[in-house]
Formats: structure tokens, sequence, C-alpha cells
């Protein structure tokens, strides 16, 4: 009986561990899945030895505490597979955990495998050759990304991204605005600042005061933010009351993509909700604001690697998004830009819609099923 062992490190990893479980028992019934799972992993029918739970972990004052039982998380795995010798190990995303997990297993002539590439074509490529003794494939969701890895002899594979098989632009705005209860015919702009409070102590104060721009322009607009955390509320709340205080504005926890979907517009942080909002189709103004010391170190110094920070403008032919960062995000052109994608038959809001489809189409690829045919075909090797 084939053994093959998953480790996924948050929840988009178990739901597309789960959709690659699903996706593997299809050509091979007989193997036997266990690992490092969630829920839907465990639900797909993976043994959990660990839970995702012990991984999902963000920040610096966060990881500290708790890495010494990730470390002795990290030992067990590989003690435990080295013990097993699965057919396979699978590591999905979680890159700083899993890349030691598999080279440490690789170097003992277990076959490995990664599922979704760290940015390194952003940042930090150094990991290249990191990742080239870990792992004997790289499965990856963009498709500039196996090129990128050829001319550095990594074997690389595109599988397009489970997103874009889940998302799609079939909700118009005024269906989206029934569901969470928002008036359907009036002008609506999402306000996604970001899911962590670094994000909103340089982003809340210059969007509210952006809105209170646009609404200057455009009586009858609404604003409506999605929290990531409760804990954002009150961060939001204070921005508004000071800089947009008689604006009608909706907070709602969690809710991004259905705040999303019912918005006109959507200003947002650079991010990976970025391409949720692509793939919902809806027109974005992105924006990046960090302390002074990051965004020279990113924009200055050299170390991002790309001319364009938003996954829409990385993965379209000709980038449509507008892109404000740092000193440029400032409320008078953040207003402008969401204005332009507001007016009725604009050219830049058109731009940007059809390109989000072509985008969309290439990255629809059934990325669990494709995945699926690469490892299934490496077993059989």
């Amino acid at each position: 009986m084939l053994k093959i062992a998953l480790i996924a490190g948050e929840l988009s990893g178990d739901l597309l561990g789960a959709a690659l479980i699903e996706a593997l028992r299809a050509r091979l019934p007989h193997a036997q899945f266990y690992g490092v799972a969630g829920p839907h992993m465990r639900a797909a029918g993976c043994e959990a030895i660990a839970s995702i739970d012990q991984l999902s972990v963000m920040g610096i004052a966060e990881v500290l505490p708790a890495l010494p039982r990730i470390l002795r998380l990290r030992r067990e795995l590989i003690a435990r597979f080295s013990l097993d010798r699965p057919d396979v190990v699978i590591g999905i995303d979680a890159p700083d955990f899993n890349l030691g997990v598999e080279r440490a297993l690789r170097v003992q002539d277990l076959r490995t495998v990664h599922v979704v590439s760290p940015t390194v074509w952003a940042w930090r490529a150094g990991r290249v050759k990191t990742i080239a003794r870990a792992v004997e494939r790289i499965l990856c969701l963009f498709p500039f990304e196996p090129a990128f890895y050829a001319q550095r002899g990594v074997a690389a594979d595109y599988i397009g991204h489970p997103l874009a098989d889940e998302l799609d632009a079939a909700v118009t705005p005024r269906e989206a605005r029934a569901a969470l209860g928002l008036p359907l015919d009036t002008p609506t702009v999402a306000v996604l600042p970001g899911s962590r409070g670094s994000e909103l102590k340089y982003l809340a104060a210059p969007f509210a005061q952006a809105a209170r721009r646009i609404a200057a322009q455009l009586a009858d607009v609404r604003f409506v933010t999605p929290l990531a955390k409760p804990g954002l509320r009150a961060a939001m709340q204070a921005a508004i009351a000071e800089h947009a205080p008689q604006l009608p504005w909706t907070l709602l926890d969690g809710q991004s993509r259905e705040v999303m979907r019912a918005a006109d517009a959507v200003l947002i942080a650079s991010g990976t909700a970025t391409l949720e909002c692509l793939l919902v189709g809806r027109p974005m103004v992105v924006a990046y604001r960090g302390s002074p010391v990051t965004a020279w170190l990113l924009l200055k110094a050299g170390m991002l690697k790309t001319r364009y920070v938003s996954l829409p403008n990385l993965l379209a032919d000709q980038p449509t998004v507008p892109e404000l960062l740092q000193d440029r995000a400032t409320p008078e052109r953040l207003a402008a830009a969401v204005l332009e994608l507001l007016t009725p038959g604009s050219a830049a809001r058109a731009r940007q819609l059809e390109a989000f489809d072509r985008v969309r189409q290439t990255l629809r690829c059934d990325a669990a099923a494709r995945a699926a045919a690469i490892i299934a075909g490496m077993l059989q090797r």
C-alpha cells in the first residue's frame, strides 16, 4: 500500500490538502494518507498525527514563545517519516517549516514535493538554493514561476491556483449587498486596510481620509470594511471617527469576499486579498504603507525584485491596477483613483475587468487534479 505523508501549516493549506487527497485517491485508490492535518484534510481521510494549529502562528512576537514546540514537532516528524519511509512527503505551503523537514528527509532518499512556491521571485531569491536541496519537485500556483525555477535548475510545474477553481464573478454587487443587508442601489466602496494591526496603523487613516474625499464627490456613496479579527475594530472605528465621522460606514466581522462582491470598487492594502478581489471581478486600487525602514529596504534598497507589488499586475499581460505606495498613498490620490473606477463607462474600470477575466481563465486549471497527476506520475516512475 502506498503511504503518502502531507504537512499543511494553515487553513489554506488544509483546504488544498483536502482537495489534493481526494484527487490522489481517484488515481491511487489504495493509498494511505497521514500527516499534519486540519479538519478538511481529516474529513478527506487523512490520519492526523499532528494538527495544523501547531503551525498556524504568525508574527515574531507570537512565534518566539511557540518556537520550542515548533522545533519539537519538526524533530518528531523527521523521526516518524524516517522510520515509516512514506512513498512521498508533500509539504503544502508553510515554507519556513516544511522546507527544513523536506531537506532532512531528502538526504535520506525519501521523495519530497512542495506545493505552493514561496515568493522567491519577489524577494529573498537565495531561498531557491534551499528549495533545490529540499524537494524533488515544486508545484507552483502562478504561471510565471516554473520559468523562474527552470533558470535556476529546479524542477517545477504549474498547477493553477485553487482559489480560481473556487471563485468567480457570477455574483452581482446587488445580489451580494442583499445578502449582507446593505442598500441595494447605493454606490458602495469596500475598504480593506489589511488584516494585521501594523497595516491598519499605516493605512486606516489615509483610507478614511480618502473616503471623505470620495463622499464629497459622490454624495450617496457608502463604505464597508470587513475586519479580519475582532481586535482590529477599535483601530478602524477610531480612524473613521477622526477622519470621516459622518459617513455611512458598515464594519463587519470577516466576510471579506462577500464585501468585495458587494462593492462597485475596492480600496485595498497590498497582499493576497488582491487576488481574491481579481477573482470575484471587482476593480481595485492597491495601496501600501509601512515603517520608513521597511519601505526603504523594499522599495529603495532593492530587496523587492519585482516592478509591481500587487498580484493582479504581476499576473496580467498589462498592468491595470493603480498601485499607490508609501508617500504616494495620499488621500487625494487614493480618492481620485477610486472615483475613476466608480465613474459610469470608465475606461480604467473596463481595462481592469477585461484583464481580470483573462487572468482568471489562466489560473483556473483544477489545481488539485493537476497536482495529483504530477505526483502520481512521479510515484509510478
